[in-house]
């Protein structure tokens, strides 16, 4: 795949210009969005294209090429209207009516051939009405650290955006306390809906419930439409989308993942994770870890992400009992703890190597697993990684054979704690017939990939690319997560 600044072309023949987009979001009206335009850029160098997401367009990678993405999503050409759509959210507590797209807007709406709705939204594409003083702008590798992130993610089991494309635009950007400026990027994020909770809360602030039911309905219709015709769909519809939250958050944490800004603004009406700024994967079991530099007082650490969650689910109610009966969004927001727990435990038990694991034993064993991670602080991702490397069919034989060929146990020295972690996963084992070894060691390595996208991963994957312009190790790196 050759990325390089490529020339225009007949932008007739281009599929990216030529998808059937639809106008699901644009219909509802401008109380929902404004119209703005993209910004030009100097240089157009495609950094980045998801080839694995073109399928899903009904596309065919070998037929859509580099200039197609670059004059498409760089140079932003026969593409109208652009929406920066409006919202207002909770940011660490406060309530902030000063928000909306600021650096980006909803390129456009396209039918998968799955038969969802999907949107393309841009990051970096210029400033809007909310940018706020800011340039609109995304830094080169801001959008390096999302596509890796979206990747990673995604690879995790998680329900993720993905970024559908990368160009590097040529200008340079001051950020901060930077001594010298850094280079830029503008970014496509393929999700299902870029509407957040803060989408309603804005609705809720300037006291137009009629604007709300709309956008509800329009919400209900488009992605949730087997609720459509039920006679209590909102109360379904909430119900819902609770559950969808409780089991993102349960994939987030599992995948020992920390998002870092779980603001209202940032959490998505149809329970999909997005928005990738200062994330971070945890290195060992910290439930105190905080992947923010600025969140001084570890509201968004990895062991809050649940709690936090839930409230913004309930700070939603509070739009939303324009519509929905108030007991019908507690009762809906009552089970939230019983869809989180369930699938945490089937997420870990997974990573564990069980895919169905029903005995007596599966919840004891998950939680001397947890312990035994924090216990010893040793790598989180690493322990899971090498169960999955060193697995073998003679655990089932003798305790002592577990594990005993990974790197972690040399550094473990003499731990209660882990010598009765592998005698009752060697226990747990041979309520398994020998044949039923290899299903073990394919669900070992289906949920737990070799590479973890730890912050010195990140580092070493851009300084090549920030010292020499090379590449090479981010695509790699992007490779093992596909």
């Amino acid at each position: 795949m050759t990325l390089a600044e490529t020339p225009n072309h007949t932008n007739s023949s281009n599929p990216l210009l030529t998808l059937n987009y639809e106008s699901a979001l644009e219909s509802l009206g401008s109380d929902y969005y404004d119209e703005v335009t993209a910004a030009e850029f100097p240089q157009h160098i495609l950094r980045w294209r998801n080839n694995a997401l073109l399928p899903l367009l009904g596309l065919d990678s070998r037929i859509v090429k580099d200039e197609d993405f670059i004059t498409a999503f760089g140079k932003f050409k026969e593409r109208k209207p652009l929406l920066a759509l409006r919202y207002h959210g909770y940011q660490f507590g406060e309530y902030n009516s000063r928000l909306g797209d600021g650096r980006g807007f909803l390129y456009g709406q396209v039918r998968g051939t799955d038969g969802e709705l999907y949107d393309f939204g841009t990051k970096g594409s210029g400033t809007t009405p909310y940018s706020r003083g800011g340039d609109g702008m995304l830094t080169l590798k801001g959008g390096v650290r999302e596509v890796l992130a979206a990747e990673a993610l995604n690879r995790l089991g998680v329900r993720t955006s993905r970024c559908l494309s990368m160009i590097e635009t040529g200008l340079d950007l001051w950020r901060g306390d930077e001594p010298s400026p850094t280079r830029s990027s503008v970014m496509i994020r393929m999700s299902k809906s870029h509407i957040r909770f803060g989408s309603f809360e804005r609705l809720h602030y300037l006291k137009r419930p009629d604007l709300t039911k709309k956008l509800l309905d329009h919400v209900i219709e488009t992605y949730y439409q087997h609720l459509n015709s039920e006679h209590d769909k909102y109360a379904l519809f909430y119900a819902e989308l609770v559950k969808r939250v409780a089991e993102l958050v349960a994939q987030w944490m599992a995948a020992g993942f920390c998002h870092a800004v779980l603001n209202t603004d940032n959490m998505s009406i149809t329970g999909e994770s997005f928005d990738y700024g200062p994330y971070a994967f945890i290195p060992t079991y910290d439930l105190s870890f905080t992947a923010a530099y600025f969140d001084y007082y570890k509201r968004y650490c990895y062991s809050q992400q649940p709690g936090i969650c839930k409230l913004n689910l309930e700070l939603l109610q509070e739009p939303l009992k324009a519509i929905i009966d108030i007991g019908d969004l507690q009762n809906g927001l009552s089970k939230f703890a019983e869809y989180y727990l369930a699938e945490y435990r089937n997420l870990m038990l997974k990573k564990l190597g069980f895919e169905d694991l029903q005995f007596a034993e599966a919840d004891e064993l998950l939680q001397l697993t947890i312990t035994f991670l924090q216990d010893s602080q040793i790598g989180y991702h690493q322990f899971f990684s090498d169960m999955a490397r060193t697995f073998d069919s003679k655990w089932r034989d003798e305790p002592a054979f577990v594990m005993n060929s990974s790197v972690i146990t040399p550094a473990l020295g003499t731990s209660a704690i882990f010598d009765n972690w592998c005698l009752m996963y060697h226990q747990i084992l041979n309520h398994f017939d020998p044949h039923e070894m290899e299903i073990i060691a394919q669900t070992l390595a289906k949920y737990n990939p070799q590479t973890a996208l730890l912050r010195p991963v990140i580092e070493s994957i851009w300084e090549p690319i920030a010292q020499e312009d090379n590449w090479q190790p981010f695509y790699d790196l992007v490779q093992q997560f596909q």
